[in-house]
């Protein structure tokens, strides 16, 4: 059982993630908080595995809790949910030690996949970000290999769903797009992520650039 603490200013936004997440047997809300040093004040009491935790907030934001959060909280993961999708801020909050980025216009589906693959230790990124920073990186110069891999070792059907995250499908449109469920998607993409080397979706879909899966 992964234990989470949602941290969002927007009541309604907590009431929706806590009604989505609910149906998920394996994920349990330990705890809410408004900002972030109500969310310290919660996590001095409350047992909890991964935070769940917005940018903007009052009193402390997602920026001015985290340097909290890792010298206090080392173990607890944290996974931002905002609706921030400049580069800066990605690329701040991973710096400062967040897990993952997902943008709160994800589906339920890749939100679960992200919160258990922070809460396993390894980085999340949602395809929408991935994508942005790519055009980021290949706007700047030329595409690093990422990838210790070649495309070979990838599977037909792996290869597909490579292709598909790449043009910024969720696992749930690809399952639909491949006739396959979504957990089968979300094992293809972490045998994609252990095949690859690749630690993000950004890294990924430079994989599939560098190999010419994708223009």
């Amino acid at each position: 059982m992964i234990r989470l603490i949602l941290a969002d200013d927007h009541a309604i936004i907590r009431d929706g993630i806590r009604a989505l997440l609910t149906e998920d047997a394996g994920l349990e809300i330990t705890a809410e908080a408004n900002n972030g040093q109500e969310l310290l004040d919660k996590l001095a009491t409350t047992p909890c595995d991964v935070v769940l935790m917005d940018v903007n907030m009052p009193v402390m934001d997602g920026f001015g809790a985290m340097p909290h959060l890792r010298r206090d909280f080392p173990d607890v993961k944290v996974l931002v949910l905002s609706m921030l999708d400049h580069p800066n801020y990605v690329v701040r909050m991973l710096n400062a030690g967040a897990s993952g980025y997902v943008l709160k216009n994800a589906d339920v589906a890749e939100i679960s996949h992200a919160i258990r693959t922070v809460a396993s230790g390894r980085q999340y990124l949602c395809t929408e970000i991935g994508l942005n920073l790519l055009q980021q990186v290949t706007a700047s110069g030329p595409i690093p290999d990422t990838a210790t891999r070649k495309a070979n070792d990838l599977s037909k059907r792996e290869l597909e769903v490579l292709t598909l995250i790449a043009e910024g499908l969720t696992n749930a449109e690809i399952a639909d797009k491949l006739f396959t469920s979504k957990r089968t998607i979300e094992t293809h993409r972490q045998n994609i992520i252990e095949k690859t080397q690749a630690k993000n979706t950004a890294a990924l879909i430079k994989f599939a650039v560098s190999e010419g899966l994708i223009e």
